[in-house]
């Protein structure tokens, strides 16, 4: 049975046209029930990973670990699982693999002994330079026992010569480039870190004395903590005796926050930047209204990720909002494998078309991006074949013609439609009466922002612009970063 769920789950990542991010982090310091706390944490941001999740907890003398495929509340629900996790600080995280196979050692949090004591790791993001610091390490005797490039931020970690654990992840983290964000745990003291550019997210919070760290402030709200403020790009923060030491050791860089944290990764209600992911994206549809004249009779969103969109689209330009695609949420827990009939339905296992909304309309459909086009045009189809008089598709986001290197799991430039294709033959491609998606000078309107700024960007935007703020490494040509993998040949790059 479980090589029928495994194999499902592979197969119906095909028709999952959404990028992924890697992952959602979270620790908590110097509380009671941490654990149970980090895994309502882990819970508030699934959306974040839903291929394995992790704790590790210390006890004041011991570490305890527990790691499993699959969803948070089908693992840390029970409290006999819970109670081997004992302890006052804990670190939790959630997986969605873009480097390093899905295996159950890849999963996260990673712990290791070293001479200053033990560590746990959980971390978010990609480093483009791992293979080559990887292949080094290797050449000089060290052992990895994953696929992932997060064991390399350990290994750095613990062959630090400093004293204190602070130091050596600072010590770390100059040799490392990337998107990231950490959460660590030794001991009694929990250590946050973001990349210099800010590019992945990472979150303070306070419950009573206790400082929590996570990825979105969504986290925070499950377990009832205040939000303080983001760490800031390039900080190191220090968790120790009920006191946050701020470090900044590294040289000032202008903040870039991933994009498309605010068009889709973030969870609706978190707060980026002040204001909801939620207000952001209904003014990414309310721009992206404003960018043209169209005669339609009814704005349909593709769910769950161009809701917000859609509703500022027809806000804006007046024009009914209404639900004729309804999702089926239950897709990835069927406990059958479908033939190979049924596997082309594709699309239609998660949408299906609302007869009686869409009939005789001439639709605009909204969605947040278009990457590979194949299910768009499925919907479309869809729309088509229900009655609808005219699909008139509508992308809340630039076109997509770069690949990520920075935590995203996202084909490679061949791969992405935008990348080879105008516009108008990807109208023709998806069969759209029109398509049309929001512009570079709209997407930063919609933000606040007066223009992008094109000497020193406000936003990580390489998928859009190819302007990459950090260095790719590890770039093989056309081929995504992988990593060594000297356990699996298997890989989700």
């Amino acid at each position: 049975m479980k090589k029928h769920i495994k194999t499902l789950k592979k197969k119906l990542k095909i028709f999952d046209p959404k990028l992924k991010e890697e992952c959602g982090v979270f620790g908590i310091s110097d509380t009671s029930d941490a654990s149970a706390l980090t895994a309502l944490g882990l819970h508030a941001l699934q959306h974040r990973g839903q291929e394995g999740c992790g704790i590790v907890s210390f006890d004041g003398k011991k570490y305890h670990s527990e790691k499993r495929f699959g969803l948070v509340g089908d693992n840390f629900s029970k409290e006999k699982v819970i109670k081997t996790l004992p302890g006052r600080f804990a670190i939790g995280h959630n997986r969605y693999s873009t480097t390093g196979g899905t295996t159950l050692r890849n999963i996260q949090p990673f712990f290791a002994d070293t001479n200053a004591g033990g560590i746990g790791v959980s971390h978010n993001g990609n480093l483009t330079n791992a293979i080559k610091l990887r292949t080094k390490m290797v050449q000089e005797g060290s052992i990895f026992y994953t696929t992932s490039d997060t064991e390399t931020i350990v290994k750095l970690i613990a062959r630090s010569k400093r004293s204190k654990t602070v130091d050596r992840v600072i010590d770390a983290l100059f040799q490392i480039q990337g998107g990231y964000a950490l959460v660590v745990l030794t001991q009694n003291t929990l250590i946050g870190a973001r990349d210099p550019f800010g590019i992945r997210p990472l979150v303070i919070g306070k419950l009573k004395s206790s400082y929590v760290l996570a990825s979105e402030t969504c986290a925070l709200d499950i377990i009832g903590a205040k939000y303080i403020r983001d760490v800031e790009n390039g900080e190191i923060v220090c968790i120790e005796d009920g006191k946050l030491q701020s470090i900044k050791p590294f040289p000032q860089k202008k903040i870039r926050p991933c994009v498309f944290e605010y068009i889709y990764f973030s969870r609706p209600d978190s707060i980026l930047n002040g204001k909801t992911a939620y207000e952001y994206r209904k003014n990414f549809g309310a721009e992206l209204a404003k960018e043209e004249k169209i005669d339609a009779d009814l704005v349909v969103p593709v769910p769950d990720s161009g809701n917000a969109a859609a509703l500022g689209y027809a806000q804006q330009k007046k024009i009914n909002f209404d639900l004729g695609l309804i999702r089926n949420h239950y897709v990835g827990r069927t406990f059958i494998e479908p033939s190979q009939k049924i596997r082309s339905l594709g699309v239609k296992l998660k949408l299906n078309a609302n007869h009686s909304v869409i009939k005789d309309k001439k639709i605009i459909l909204v969605d947040d991006s278009l990457v590979r086009g194949t299910t768009s045009s499925k919907i479309v189809k869809m729309l088509y074949d229900a009655g609808a008089k005219e699909v008139h598709l509508r992308i809340a986001s630039p076109e997509i013609k770069f690949p990520d290197f920075y935590g995203v799991d996202m084909p490679t430039k061949k791969e992405l439609l935008a990348a080879n294709k105008t516009v108008d033959e990807i109208r023709d491609i998806i069969s759209a009466k029109s398509l049309k998606f929001l512009s570079i000078d709209g997407l930063y309107k919609a933000m606040g922002y007066e223009k992008r700024n094109e000497n020193y960007p406000q936003l990580t935007d390489h998928y859009f612009t190819g302007d990459y703020p950090v260095k790719i490494i590890d770039e093989l040509g056309e081929d995504k970063v992988t990593q060594l993998s000297l356990l699996s040949t298997g890989s989700n790059n």
